[in-house]
């Protein structure tokens, strides 16, 4: 067993695969006398001291000018955000860069053949900006040797005011809407971080070029457009590793997308990664309800916090990949009544912030101290979840969500009065739920279906 980390080890190993540390540590220093535990990994024999109680920026990095951390995108149906391409999971990022904790040289596999650390990948930390309103991170966090999470941004700007009325996108003249995907790649499954990138970008690809087609605050046809993007995504995520499909356990990956406009908010979803709303004012909502043993504990009367300490917790029951048995994404709208913010994420942060309230006020704590530019907030909340234990990687991606305008109100109001008119698409509707603060995900029991045995 790892000293450093307490990850097991196999019989002969020299270095733990999991943070690097020298095996040799736990009777000694390491060779040459390089610091057992290695950079950023946990100190032997250290515990998880659970959520941090002190400032949650004060274990992340240190912010600059947030606009410098990402390209915007500007033109029309451009996804925005950073390259896709990343280093492969295991190859340093510059194959002649020395080891950064000894200056080493590092092998081929990606660890320094002095001192056993592994170096970073691009892909460890991930910052992206689609508009000045778009952002988010994705980070390795603190126990995890790869990053498996992916993010993918998107804005769409809102309509010519001399467009056809139903052939744009926002509600009003200005008011574009923005696109956040969240893909978690499933750690027992190989290369799962190809197909979770692989996911999020074909889903995000095919929202931003959808949305042209989409009527505004046409719930339903929001609807259709992110099931569509949970198919692109399970496609290319089975498409991203050529053998996949022959795998006995071929990888996979969650699933939360969202559409944000001032009128109205789309999400879609598949497994544990999970959307929020966070008004400025008013009750936060957890808009997704998970797919998972967690959620369906919760179903049969189990507390949240009991629920999400389970040992199946993170097992979920639906996902993306060669083996999903469905891929059809399930989706929920609301419409906000002012001004706020949607999140999505991966259970690297909700690990240790689950309920919306609980979100909402870390959210609220972290703009007090970095202001309401939202890559500066999504590092703050990265920083906060490797603060209070880091056991996952942690993908946070923002986009903030204007007060509605006058004529868009006018617009909104003009166009329910239509489609109270028009005959039902029966099954595209998207669920439309309302949850008091804490609720839980499916309740009552009364009305749910069992579970398949």
């Amino acid at each position: 067993m790892c000293p450093a980390c307490g990850e097991a080890a196999g019989a002969g190993a020299r270095f733990c695969e999991a943070c690097g540390a020298p095996l040799a540590a736990a009777h000694g220093a390491g060779p040459n006398g390089a610091d057992p535990a290695g950079p950023g990994s946990a100190d032997a024999g250290s515990t998880d001291p659970g959520p941090a109680s002190g400032d949650p920026a004060s274990s992340g990095p240190t912010s600059g000018d947030p606009a410098s951390s990402g390209p915007t995108s500007s033109a029309p149906l451009s996804p925005g955000g950073s390259p896709e391409g990343t280093s492969p999971a295991g190859t340093a990022a510059d194959g002649a860069s020395p080891c950064p904790a000894c200056g080493g040289d590092v092998a081929d596999d990606g660890y320094c053949a002095q001192c056993g650390a592994r170096a970073p990948v691009e892909r460890d930390h991930r910052e992206e900006r689609a508009a000045p309103h778009v952002a988010g991170v994705s980070d390795v966090g603190v126990r995890r040797r790869r990053n498996e999470d992916a993010l993918a941004l998107g804005t769409v700007p809102g309509p010519d005011p001399g467009a056809a009325d139903g052939q744009a996108v926002g509600s009003s003249p200005g008011e574009g809407v923005s696109v956040l995907v969240v893909c978690d790649g499933v750690s027992s499954a190989p290369d799962s971080d190809v197909a979770s990138q692989a996911a999020a970008t074909a889903a995000r690809d095919t929202l931003v070029a959808g949305a042209a087609h989409v009527p505004a605050d046409d719930a339903a046809a929001w609807s259709r457009l992110l099931v569509a993007a949970g198919h692109a995504a399970d496609g290319a995520a089975r498409a991203a590793v050529d053998d996949a499909t022959a795998r006995q356990d071929p990888p996979s990956c969650t699933f939360a997308a969202v559409v944000a406009g001032p009128g109205l908010l789309v999400a879609g979803w598949l497994g544990d990664s999970r959307v929020y709303w966070l008004p400025d004012a008013g009750t936060p909502e957890q808009l997704t309800e998970d797919d998972s043993v967690a959620a369906e504990l919760m179903a049969d009367g189990m507390s949240r916090a009991a629920a999400e300490r389970s040992p199946q917790a993170h097992a979920i029951t639906r996902w993306l990949g060669a083996d999903a048995e469905d891929a059809t994404a399930r989706t929920v709208a609301t419409r906000p009544g002012g001004p706020g913010w949607v999140l999505a994420c991966s259970d690297g942060l909700w690990n240790y912030a689950s309920a919306p309230e609980v979100v909402a006020d870390l959210l609220r704590d972290a703009a007090g101290r970095v202001g309401d530019d939202p890559l500066a907030l999504s590092r703050d909340l990265v920083a906060w979840a490797n603060a209070s234990g880091g056991h996952d990687n942690v993908t946070v991606a923002l986009a903030r969500v204007p007060a509605r305008t006058a004529a868009g109100d006018a617009q909104q109001d003009a166009r329910q009065d239509a489609q109270a008119d028009a005959p039902d698409d029966a099954g595209t509707a998207p669920t439309v739920r309302r949850r008091p603060p804490g609720s839980l995900p499916g309740e009552p029991t009364a009305h749910r279906a069992p579970p398949a045995p």
